[in-house]
């Protein structure tokens, strides 16, 4: 059995002047989504093994204030074929994963990540959340999927079910669509 944690980085601030998409930093609610998600994820286990992540400089941010409120230090492998890949990609990442991990938090973008849940999870009507993240995967939130195999390499579509979703808004409405 593995689970895949899957984290979009936290709310950006595009008001910010950066010469490459890559520089973005996360904005105010953002660092206040990502800590609120630390705590949550901390309070309502289980954790994780391991955590591959972008190297974009809002995935940076987000995971800093995750282990703040976290309360443990994250320690990510920063890998660049994450920065925002296609939902292929991803699994590519997670094939190449070490099977020594259990679980494993990928931390990234979107379009990629709310690709992979809906490649990943059947369309088959049983799962209210993966119609959620059909229309929206937001800012930080945390799905998390359960996969009944022994290895990452044989993860397949269709293949996992959610165990948990978790947004920003479900604990704080400040930090929802229809606030700043």
């Amino acid at each position: 059995m593995k689970r895949l944690i899957l984290f979009r980085h936290a709310k950006s601030g595009w008001e910010d002047a950066v010469s490459r998409d890559f520089d973005r930093p996360i904005n105010a609610r953002g660092r206040k989504g990502a800590h609120l998600m630390g705590e949550k994820l901390r309070d309502n286990g289980p954790g994780f093994d391991h955590v591959l992540a972008s190297p974009a400089i809002r995935v940076v941010e987000t995971i800093e204030e995750f282990e703040k409120g976290f309360g443990h230090p994250v320690e990510p492998e920063w890998e660049k074929r994450i920065y925002l890949a296609s939902c292929m990609t991803l699994l590519d990442v997670v094939h190449d994963a070490d099977d020594q991990y259990a679980a494993i938090m990928l931390v990234g973008h979107n379009p990629g990540l709310e690709d992979m849940v809906l490649m990943l999870v059947p369309d088959d009507g049983k799962s209210p959340e993966r119609d959620e993240i059909e229309e929206k995967l937001p800012t930080a939130a945390i799905v998390e999927l359960t996969i009944d195999c022994d290895h990452w390499a044989d993860i397949q579509p269709r293949s996992a079910r959610i165990t948990r979703f978790m947004r920003p808004r479900d604990f704080d409405p400040a930090l929802g669509p229809d606030h700043g």
